[in-house]
């Protein structure tokens, strides 16, 4: 079970006067396509100049505007790291340990001399366990290196957020989704062939011969499709109260009897058996009991000896990387790995992110960009409110409940109050890249571990200062904006008002509407899981997100192939709910500062306020995707394709129709009386 993280995009208001000398600074005219209308695809109205100025490279399954700042975001963190090292630091010390990071992962000679050296006591730990010996290596595993059959520990209790849970959740396939392996269709026999080969090639890469690989695969395969025969679909997995299933200790013993669930907790945590435990899945963790239970030794060894080297690939030698990639290949249609730089910083940002992160802050976040954004937030906090309050189809008992949730959000902007403490983390250029790379995970897991017992630390962040995303969190009710997405095209102290509330105003209520999706509206103001809707009005709500759900499954995204309503119908929502508060927001910021935005003299280089607002929205998901990513991400991610987050979502606005004056006749308009509007 893991933190509901709502990835968008995001841009920030620059407060500035909305008059004639404002000029366009996040967008750029000379990218619009004047021979598609607005009202026949305002995606490709907007950006179709800056799909030919960027076109896919190899490295990429798609690139658009988060790459664009992502880009800028690691090449400021690379500059950062390699400064570090030129401190000459001391051993021990944070920036040592970072430059040790960073340094080994860039030292392919040493890695690929050693080779898979740094795994083959642990590969014959595992093939020299005897029979008596295998309940001993299943809590080494958990402990150390991987989850086989299932997942446990410890997250805020969704019925009491200011504390922990155990909880016990299904789990174990390396694809992910149940679908890789129990769908036959053309897409997902060409994944699990890639599965196979990648498999038979990287225990080949570990020592293996090709026999014994290939022995290896078919039982993982036939381990990993058991488990995904009894896990949820992805549309089961956004049922939030279903997936809290609280039971006694003596109950999940009695219901899972193949693990010793006493030993389990104390050689797999340290921790005393938790008196009730919360179960997220019952027939999957129910799955892995029978599994485990009924399989041959030789058989879970297989299972065990993949699950530690898949865990391992990334850092060991070229070989591993270069099989894992023929299969990003197929997965996404990528051509060309990342340069190794941005695959180095990606891991000392896994393992050091906030040691990092507080040199980001210091060297690129100014003071004003978070005063700004506090402003901002509050602007779009009030417009919510509005919102809330002129509601049509909510009961006022149920507004005031929403109303009393809105309020209660915690903001947090830019960077944590209070850093990680990384001394005790060890890293020691002596031992090899995996080596200290496990010690890492080992320390990141007892960190993890060490809150069982203790209040939940609500100060905390889920994401880094440096990483181009934001997200709202329900067990917390905060929203939570890393300091990196402060950038142009989404937030740009130089653009105008109508841009910046377009771009980051709309990222901020898109996260506000997260506290009020499919998902985030089961979690009340102290974000508990707490029945805060009277039964009509959830009626009511669940009728409009289903029609929200039509919308978006009657779009083909490839010949043959639709979105997914249903899973993405959280962010749905909150795109929707985004864009309809930051205009709430931008209205009432131009009326305090007397601009009215539909006299001339409020052009902004010839458009508009209003149509800016919305190209810019538009241009934040700009983009280029192949093929094998577009069914990548159909099946999924639960996020929709940047062009139906602008197409279908703008034409249930009126507002955007009578900015460009689109009419029935014209593709993007849709009827009143098949408009969905939610927030």
């Amino acid at each position: 079970m893991r933190k509901q993280i709502i990835v968008i995009s995001i841009a920030v208001a620059a407060g500035l006067s909305g008059l004639a000398a404002e000029h366009l600074k996040s967008l750029n005219p000379a990218y619009f396509d004047m021979t598609t209308p607005a009202g026949t695809d305002f995606y490709t109205h907007v950006n179709k100049g800056w799909e030919e100025a960027h076109p896919l490279t190899a490295e990429h399954a798609r690139y658009g505007q988060f790459n664009i700042l992502n880009d800028s975001s690691e090449a400021r963190v690379q500059r950062l790291v390699l400064n570090l090292a030129n401190t000459n630091p001391q051993p021990g010390s944070v920036a040592f340990k970072v430059s040790t990071i960073y340094n080994q992962s860039m030292d392919s000679v040493r890695r690929n001399r050693e080779g898979a050296a740094p795994i083959q006591a642990d590969l014959k730990k595992i093939e020299s366990t005897s029979h008596d010996g295998m309940e001993e290596l299943f809590y080494w595993m958990h402990a150390n290196y991987a989850s086989p059959f299932f997942g446990a520990g410890p997250m805020e209790d969704m019925a009491n957020s200011n504390e922990y849970a155990m909880y016990i959740s299904g789990g174990g396939m390396s694809l992910g989704d149940r679908d890789y392996y129990l769908e036959n269709d053309k897409r997902n026999k060409e994944v699990r062939e890639a599965f196979k080969k990648l498999i038979v090639t990287q225990m080949q890469n570990a020592g293996y011969s090709k026999k014994d690989a290939n022995r290896i695969m078919k039982n993982v395969l036939k381990i990993e499709t058991a488990l995904a025969d009894s896990a949820w679909t992805r549309e089961q997995s956004r049922n939030i109260p279903a997936m809290y299933n609280p039971r006694t200790i003596e109950q999940v013993k009695e219901m899972y009897p193949a693990v010793n669930w006493d030993r389990f907790f104390v050689e797999t945590m340290d921790i005393a058996t938790p008196e009730v435990v919360i179960v997220t899945e019952i027939n999957s963790v129910a799955q892995a009991n029978n599994l485990i239970a009924s399989l041959t030794d030789r058989e879970i060894k297989d299972y065990y000896l993949w699950k530690y080297v898949s865990q391992a690939a990334g850092q060991l030698s070229d070989k591993f990387a270069d099989a894992s990639f023929e299969f990003s290949k197929v997965m996404s249609g990528v051509q060309q790995q990342r340069p190794r730089w941005k695959r180095a910083l990606g891991a000392t940002e896994s393992a050091m992110g906030e040691a990092v992160g507080q040199l980001y802050v210091e060297a690129y976040f100014p003071q004003s960009s978070k005063d700004y954004m506090v402003e901002l937030v509050e602007n779009l906090r009030t417009a919510l409110g509005k919102h809330i309050i002129n509601l049509d189809w909510m009961t006022d008992e149920t507004k005031l409940n929403a109303i009393k949730k809105l309020n209660a959000f915690t903001v947090k902007i830019g960077y944590p109050d209070k850093w990680k403490d990384y001394s005790t983390m060890e890293i020691d250029p002596a031992l090899s890249y995996y080596e200290n790379m496990h010690n890492v995970a080992m320390w990141h897991q007892k960190e993890q571990l060490s809150k069982w017992g203790k209040p939940v630390d609500k100060t905390e962040w889920g994401m880094t200062p440096q990483t181009v995303n934001a997200y709202y969190n329900p067990l917390a009710n905060e929203i939570v904006f890393p300091a990196a997405i402060l950038q142009a095209p989404f937030f740009d102290p130089e653009s105008s008002d109508a841009e910046n509330y377009g771009g980051i105003g709309v990222v901020i209520g898109h996260e506000m509407t997260h506290g009020f999706d499919d998902q985030g509206s089961n979690f009340d103001s102290n974000g508990n899981m707490v029945e805060w809707w009277t039964p009509e009005d959830k009626a009511a709500f669940e009728a409009k997100t289903s029609k929200l759900v039509e919308q978006f499954d009657a779009v083909e995204v490839l010949p043959g192939l639709y979105a997914n309503g249903s899973y993405t119908l959280g962010e749905n929502i909150a795109d929707q709910g985004g864009l309809r508060v930051a205009m709430t927001a931008f209205l009432d910021s131009q009326k305090k500062k007397g601009v009215d935005v539909n006299s001339p003299e409020a052009l902004i280089d010839g458009y508009a306020p209003l149509q800016v607002f919305y190209m810019n929205y538009a241009n934040l998901w700009a983009n280029n995707i192949r093929e094998e990513e577009i069914r990548s991400l159909t099946t999924g991610d639960v996020h929709s394709l940047g062009r139906n987050r602008v197409n279908v979502t703008l034409r249930n606005l009126a507002p955007f129709f009578n900015a460009f004056s689109i009419a029935d006749g014209d593709a993007m308009f849709r009827p009143e009386s098949n408009r969905v509007i939610i927030w």
